[in-house]
């Protein structure tokens, strides 16, 4: 179990700041001369949180692991991302990001990634995915509860295997799916905002100033029956998936988020550049952005 500590050592989210990123860039755009279509065969990862503008501390966490499985018949990538935004104040959103991530990060790494390493296919916890994935939120939700008593945090979990992502989804962190300049939410808000704008009593653009935009109907943390949304999104090559929190593309709309994705060279400059953009902008919450992208195959 050493090997599944060491991954579970640093699941925080990386802290470094994208501030230098945001004052580079205040300017006039810079030119790029690749994009994502430039890519080569296999998973690219990028991974950034930065603390924002206003807040005293950053109650994001992000997890990130990937690897190529060679076997037999041919080799396979996997690839593990969640981000979480914490809240409660007084460090207690900190602590239950943290606690949720780390939480679900062992659940998903036993239950499946260790198990399939190990082709133990007589295993008890050789479960269907996205039965694993719904055990994963619901244990986080009883740890936090149990460790946060008044603190909480969204959970946004996606399990990249081939050419298949497998979603876990609590709270108003988002995931999006890009694919040939087209950009899709594939998540769905747990907010009383957007549950206003599914009755008809709200527009979407009137949700963006709503005075209760941020109040969640469900989260992690908040209540002991935990309904967990499921997704499955096909990734063809040239494709990527975006996770963040909310402090990302609540500044940052989905038109120069699209932008945005669609002229970086690479996943991590996506991130630095999305982030960037997030604080120039105000940067009034923590920003958190995961992105994962299938480069073309041959």
């Amino acid at each position: 179990m050493n090997f599944l500590q060491r991954l579970l050592s640093q699941p925080k989210a990386e802290t470094t700041p994208a501030r230098q990123a945001a004052d580079k860039n205040s300017g006039q755009e810079t030119s790029f001369t690749k994009d994502l279509s430039q890519l080569t065969p296999g998973l690219h990862v990028g991974k950034l949180s930065d603390i924002g503008q206003v807040r005293e501390r950053n109650e994001d966490s992000l997890y990130a692991i990937h690897s190529l499985l060679q076997h037999n018949v041919g080799q396979e990538w996997f690839g593990l991302f969640i981000v979480a935004d914490g809240m409660g104040g007084h460090q207690k959103g900190e602590v239950a990001s943290s606690l949720a991530v780390r939480t679900a990060a062992e659940c998903v790494l036993k239950d499946i990634y260790l198990s399939y390493l190990t082709n133990n296919n007589q295993s008890a916890t050789n479960r269907p995915i996205n039965e694993v994935l719904i055990t994963a939120v619901e244990k986080a939700n009883t740890v936090v509860q149990e460790a946060v008593p008044d603190g909480g945090t969204t959970l946004t979990i996606a399990l990249v295997m081939g050419h298949s992502a497998y979603i876990a989804h609590v709270g108003d962190s988002r995931v999006y799916w890009f694919n040939q300049g087209t950009l899709k939410q594939v998540t769905k808000d747990h907010s009383l905002v957007q549950r206003l704008v599914e009755l008809g009593q709200e527009t979407a653009e009137g949700a963006l100033t709503h005075p209760q935009r941020n109040v969640l109907y469900r989260a992690i943390g908040q209540g002991t029956a935990m309904e967990v949304d499921i997704y499955v999104q096909h990734l063809p090559p040239g494709s990527s998936l975006l996770l963040c929190s909310d402090g990302l593309w609540g500044p940052v709309k989905n038109e120069l988020l699209r932008e945005i994705i669609g002229t970086s060279g690479n996943p991590q400059e996506a991130c630095q550049r999305l982030i960037a953009a997030a604080n120039k902008n105000g940067g009034e919450d923590n920003i958190t952005a995961v992105m994962v992208s299938i480069g073309i195959e041959n």
